[in-house]
C-alpha cells in the first residue's frame, strides 16, 4: 500500500526510537547514542545501537538495520502494514485508506516537492555563483560563516524575471510551478518568478523537506521579508522554520531550551551561537497550530521576541492565545530582550552568555499574566484590587483544563494577598486591659519542644480566634524560625478588620482566601495539636488565656536563652553570621520590653 508522502514521516516523528526499544532492550546512552545487548541474536557484549537523532538502529553483530517500523516488524514478527497500524495506533494517527484520488493527491503533492526542491537547488547554486557576491557579503556581514550558510541551504534569486522559470521549465509543466508558489501568473501574461533579488531561505517540513521559500531584500525594497504563497503542501500558520532542526537538536538530550524568535535571521543566529533549537513563525503572529507543533517538541517553549512594543504585543497575543490550551506540564516561557534588540543583534554584540542570561530569567506564563494585569493601573485601593481580581478571574476561566485553573486560581490569590499586605500599615489594633485572673497561679504550660509548642499556640489561636486581639503584640514578637508557622502567624495577624465577634470557621475561611488553607489544615491534624484542642474544647475561655500566656512566656524564655547563647557565639567568632543573628534577636527583645512596658503601663 502507497501511504500519502509524509505520514509515514509524520509516525515516525511522533514516536521515540529509543523509548520503544527501550521497552525491549536495556538501553545504556553512550554520548549522542544509545546501546545495548540486541535482541534479534544471543550476544554477551553490546553491539546493539540506536541513533536517536536519526531515527534508526543498528547491530554490528548481526547487521540488523531500521527505523521504528522495521524494529517492530522484526520484533513482533509483524508485516509492514502490521507495523504501520500498530505504531500508528500508539502514535494517535489514523491510517490513511487508499483511493485512486488520494493516490493521485500523493503523486502531485510529491512532484510539488520535487519541483520545490530542484528551486532550492538552483537558488544555491546562483548564491555560489558570481551573481550571488553581494548576497554572500551581505551573510558574512550577518556574521555567517561558509558552514552555517550552507547548512541552512541559503539561496539567491537574480533580479532576472524568468531566470527560475527557465530553469525548471524543461523538467516541470508551468501550471505546476505555479501550483509550488514558485511563479506567479498574472491575469494576462505570461508567468514570472515569485522572488527576485532576494536571498533565499528554504522552509522545510517535519522531514526536512522544501515545502516553501522566504526571500529576504539586502538593499531597499518592501516587503524586506516575502513568502511563498499557500499551496497544497504549505500552510503558513501551521509551520514553524527550523522544527525540523530543532526536534534533532532536543533529541541529543542536555538539557536544551526550545526558543521560539521572531524571525528566520535569529534562528540561524542562536543555531550558530550554539542555540540548536530554535524555531520561528513565518511573519505571522503564533497560532493555535503553532502551538501545537512547539508543544510537540518541548512541554514549555520560550518566547524571544524582539524587545520593543512590536515584540511585546506579540507576546501578549501569545499568552492569550495559549490559555485556553493548557495543560499540567504544558505552557510556555516569556523571555524579555533589551530594548531594542533581537537574539541576533544581541548575541553579534554582546556574545553567547548574554543571550544565556535571557534564557535564565524567562517567566513562567502565570507571572507574565500577572505583571500584564498589575501594570494596568495601581492596586492602593481595595475597589482596585477587587477590579484586578476581576480581570485576572475573566482570563482564568478560559483555561480548559480544570486542575490547570484551579491552580491559576491559587497562585492569584496569593499575589492579591501579598499586594494587600503590600499596600496597607501593619496592624496594631487597640488593645482592652485584660482582666486578671484570680487563681493559686497559672496553669503549667505543655512541656514540649519549641516547634511543638508554637504548633499548639497557633492551632489555638485557629480554634479560638478571641484571643488573638488581646495577645496580637506578644504573638508578633516571638520568634518563629520555621517559615511555614511563620507565615500563618503573620497571616493570622494580618486578617483585616478582626473582631472579637469572629468564630473559628470565619477566620479559617479568611486564610483559605489567602492561600493559607492548606497550611491550616494539616496544623490542626498534628497529634499534639489536636490533643492541646480536645482539652481547650471542655475549658473556660477565661482558663484558654491563661494557659496561651504561660506558653507564650515559656516561648520568650526559650527566644531569651537563644540570644544569650547568640551573644556568646559572637564574641567568640565575630563573624557577618553570627551578628546577624545577634542583631535580629535584639531587635525581637527590644519589641518584647515595649509589649510588657505597654502592659505595665495599661494597669497602673
Amino acid at each position: 500500500m502507497a501511504f500519502p508522502p509524509g505520514f509515514l514521516d509524520e509516525l515516525r516523528s511522533r514516536l521515540s526510537l529509543a523509548a520503544l526499544v527501550g521497552r525491549r532492550v536495556r538501553l545504556v546512552r553512550r554520548g549522542r547514542e544509545y546501546a545495548g545487548l540486541c535482541p534479534f541474536h544471543n550476544e554477551k557484549t553490546p553491539s546493539f545501537y540506536v541513533v536517536e537523532d536519526k531515527a534508526f538502529f543498528h547491530c554490528f553483530g548481526c547487521g540488523a538495520h531500521g527505523d521504528a517500523i522495521g524494529f517492530v516488524m522484526r520484533a513482533d514478527n509483524l508485516d509492514f502494514l502490521e507495523a504501520v497500524e500498530k505504531l500508528a495506533a500508539e502514535a494517535g494517527l489514523a491510517v490513511p485508506k487508499s483511493t485512486p484520488e488520494e493516490r493521485e493527491r500523493a503523486q502531485r503533492q510529491k512532484t510539488l516537492q520535487e519541483a520545490l526542491e530542484a528551486a532550492a537547488a538552483f537558488y544555491e547554486g546562483r548564491l555560489w555563483g558570481s551573481a550571488g557576491a553581494a548576497a554572500r557579503d551581505y551573510l558574512k556581514g550577518r556574521g555567517l560563516d561558509e558552514a552555517t550558510i550552507r547548512h541552512f541551504r541559503l539561496g539567491w534569486a537574480s533580479a532576472d524575471r524568468h531566470a527560475l522559470k527557465r530553469a525548471l521549465s524543461a523538467e516541470f509543466p508551468l501550471p505546476l510551478l505555479v501550483e509550488a508558489g514558485l511563479l506567479r501568473q498574472p491575469e494576462e501574461g505570461e508567468a514570472y518568478d515569485w522572488f527576485r533579488e532576494r536571498v533565499m531561505f528554504p522552509i522545510l517540513d517535519r522531514g526536512g523537506r522544501v515545502i516553501a521559500f522566504g526571500g529576504r531584500v539586502i538593499g531597499a525594497g518592501e516587503p524586506k521579508y516575502l513568502n511563498s504563497p499557500e499551496t497544497p503542501i504549505f500552510e503558513k500558520g501551521r509551520v514553524l522554520y527550523g522544527w525540523a532542526q530543532a526536534r534533532a537538536a532536543l533529541r541529543l538530550g542536555g538539557g536544551e531550551s526550545l526558543v521560539v524568535t521572531e524571525g528566520y535571521m535569529d534562528v540561524i543566529a542562536l543555531y550558530r551561537a550554539g542555540f540548536k533549537a530554535a524555531v520561528a513563525p513565518l511573519g505571522t503572529a503564533l497560532t493555535e497550530a503553532h502551538l501545537a507543533e512547539l508543544w510537540r517538541l518541548a512541554p514549555e517553549p520560550v518566547l524571544c521576541f524582539d524587545g520593543d512594543a512590536a515584540g511585546e504585543r506579540a507576546a501578549v497575543r501569545a499568552l492569550r492565545r495559549a490559555l485556553p490550551l493548557l495543560r499540567p506540564g504544558q505552557s510556555l516561557l516569556f523571555a524579555s530582550l533589551p530594548a531594542g534588540e533581537d537574539p541576533d543583534s544581541l548575541i553579534r554584540g554582546q556574545g553567547r552568555a548574554a543571550f544565556e542570561e535571557v534564557l535564565r530569567t524567562a517567566q513562567p506564563l502565570s507571572r507574565k499574566l500577572w505583571e500584564l494585569a498589575v501594570a494596568a493601573r495601581p492596586l492602593d485601593t481595595p475597589e482596585r484590587r477587587a477590579d484586578l481580581e476581576r480581570r485576572l478571574e475573566d482570563e482564568i476561566r478560559l483555561i480548559a483544563d480544570r486542575a490547570v485553573q484551579a491552580e491559576y486560581r491559587r497562585f492569584v490569590r496569593e499575589r492579591l494577598y501579598e499586594a494587600s499586605r503590600a499596600s496597607r500599615p501593619p496592624f496594631r489594633p487597640a488593645r482592652e486591659p485584660r482582666r486578671r485572673h484570680v487563681s493559686n497561679g497559672p496553669p503549667r504550660p505543655p512541656s514540649v519542644p519549641g516547634k511543638t509548642q508554637r504548633e499548639v499556640l497557633l492551632g489555638t489561636l485557629v480554634e479560638h480566634p478571641f484571643l488573638i486581639l488581646d495577645l496580637c503584640e506578644e504573638i508578633a514578637a516571638l520568634d518563629f524560625v520555621e517559615p511555614e508557622l511563620s507565615r500563618l502567624r503573620d497571616g493570622i495577624l494580618a486578617i483585616p478588620d478582626l473582631e472579637n465577634s469572629i468564630d473559628a470557621g470565619d477566620l479559617r475561611s479568611r486564610l483559605m482566601e489567602v492561600g493559607l488553607g492548606n497550611m491550616v489544615e494539616a496544623l490542626l491534624a498534628r497529634p499534639m495539636v489536636r490533643t492541646a484542642l480536645r482539652r481547650s474544647a471542655r475549658e473556660q475561655p477565661e482558663l484558654i488565656r491563661l494557659r496561651v500566656e504561660a506558653a507564650l512566656q515559656l516561648l520568650r524564655r526559650q527566644d531569651r536563652g537563644e540570644l544569650a547563647e547568640a551573644e556568646n557565639a559572637f564574641s567568640v567568632a565575630p563573624t557577618e553570621e553570627n551578628s546577624n543573628r545577634l542583631t535580629r534577636l535584639k531587635e525581637q527583645e527590644h519589641q518584647r520590653h515595649e509589649v510588657e512596658s505597654d502592659d505595665r503601663d495599661e494597669h497602673l
